[in-house]
């Protein structure tokens, strides 16, 4: 059968692509190599770790905070099995919900390893040895992108686990030991630590949260310091003894030197991801790619090859499923015609640790580095009215405009909701507004959202409640 688009992989930008392109009257179908649709996010990333986030920020809350509050109860007691459970009613509900958006926009779904046999043919690989190749007109590349191992250490998803082992873990680690201090190691760091492990993060970098606005990064790791989390920070991990009860972890400083042991129940690799490309037959179809093996593309979310598409982890930009949600869309409105665009100057991120870290736009450090004149406004929730009553006054808001335009070049914000919060200066980012318009803008008093205003307030020096 014969289609005018086939998608191959069904996570966040996979499936939005393919919906999209049956929306838009295109006979539409998807290649999945796993059981269940929604990639990583839904089944073994951003869906599951944010169940487990909530549940350990409840259960740290309740034993901790409750009592503060004038609420009396007996403390707390985990039933991390039940917690999983838990975690895998919120994945399964999201993946049947996939399955459902399939059936209702008529797409059809093979379900086995795809790779391009040629421009216009995708042949699908079943487990059982059988092949079936499909004919289409467009082909969009949205396989994602995997765990990047360790050099000379592999995971067994027991002792040594990658962050999907780390989602799945049958009791409380007493020693954890995070090797990588980016959002998925601070993020699950943070689960396991609320629910009583002792967290040590070892980050070859002197810094945490590469690519973070500098500022940002250096008062969210005194936050979480104070949680109780260690940072051994311009270290390595060069090997793992697994032979005692505890595993030996041998670490060095970055730049070489005498190697210490650390003991730890469970190690969890979480130094980055890599783009899955290997396998598809790009290299026989004539797609190009770039030295990081991402797919190179065009506005238009176009390769070099007629017909071939990509989007989400296996190109350039930040491996956020809500960038692929929108180059999938993008690509399926290029396909179908339109003029699909995506702008990258205006991707939030959001670390979902509590009090939470989000971002948009350029860094301190960027802006230096590309010569732009800039002011910047800060507001602390600690003079926030709902943060004080809520004892949630950890953070800032932090905005950067141009120094002679005012437009707003980048916001970050450390603090609970800050992923709620970031949404508002993304709108505001898209529309190329001014501070001074955030700050002209009516916002609900009493709200954590008033900290943006403030802040946009504080560019001119003039915010009110500080």
């Amino acid at each position: 059968m014969a289609y005018d688009v086939v998608v191959i992989g069904t996570g966040p930008g996979g499936y939005v692509c393919a919906i999209r392109a049956a929306q838009l009257g295109l006979k539409t179908a998807v290649v999945e190599k796993d059981r269940t649709f929604g990639g990583t996010c839904l089944n073994v990333g951003c869906i599951p770790s944010k169940a487990l986030l909530y549940a350990s920020h409840l259960y740290e809350e309740a034993g901790r905070d409750f009592e503060k509050m004038g609420i009396k109860v007996p403390a707390p007691k985990l039933d991390l099995t039940q917690m999983m459970t838990f975690k895998q009613e919120g994945v399964d509900g999201n993946v049947k919900g996939v399955d459902f958006l399939f059936k209702k926009n008529k797409i059809d779904a093979y379900v086995g390893k795809g790779r391009i046999a040629a421009p216009g043919k995708v042949e699908v690989s079943t487990g059982n040895g059988k092949t079936e190749t499909i004919e289409t007109k467009s082909i969009v590349i949205a396989t994602g992108s995997y765990v990047t191992r360790l050099a000379g250490i592999e995971t067994d998803e027991n002792r040594i686990v990658s962050s999907t082992g780390g989602l799945e873990l049958s009791k409380v680690p007493d020693r954890l030991l995070v090797v990588g201090a980016g959002v998925i190691g601070l993020e699950l760091g943070s689960v396991w630590r609320r629910l009583g492990s002792k967290v040590e993060v070892v980050e070859f970098l002197d810094r945490i949260l590469p690519g973070m606005d500098n500022e940002i990064a250096r008062s969210f790791q005194r936050i979480l310091e104070k949680q109780g989390i260690k940072f051994r920070l311009a270290s390595k991990v060069t090997g793992i003894d697994q032979k005692g009860k505890k595993l030996k972890i041998s670490v060095e400083p970055a730049t070489g030197g005498k190697a210490e042991i650390l003991e730890a129940d469970v190690a969890l690799v979480a130094i980055g991801r890599v783009p899955y490309t290997d396998g598809l037959g790009l290299a026989e179809a004539g797609v190009k790619l770039d030295n990081k093996k991402r797919v190179i593309v065009d506005a238009r979310f176009k390769t070099n090859v007629e017909g071939i598409y990509a989007i989400g982890d296996v190109i350039a930009g930040p491996m956020l499923a809500h960038k692929a949600e929108d180059e999938g869309i993008a690509a399926a409105e290029n396909i179908a015609g339109n003029a699909g665009m995506v702008n990258h100057d205006a991707i939030p991120n959001v670390i979902y640790t509590f009090p939470e870290v989000a971002s948009v736009g350029k860094t301190e450090e960027e802006l230096k580095a590309e010569g732009i004149a800039y002011r910047i406004g800060k507001f602390p929730f600690s003079a926030n009215g709902r943060a004080k009553v809520n004892k949630t006054t950890e953070g800032f808001v932090k905005i950067l405009a141009d120094d002679k335009t005012d437009r707003v070049l980048g916001v970050h914000i450390i603090g609970a909701d800050a992923g709620t919060l970031i949404g508002e200066v993304t709108l505001a980012m898209e529309f190329g507004a001014s501070s001074e318009d955030i700050a002209r803008t009516c916002h609900a008093h009493p709200t954590l959202s008033e900290a943006v205003k403030e802040a946009a307030l504080a560019v001119d020096k003039r915010a009110i409640h500080m």
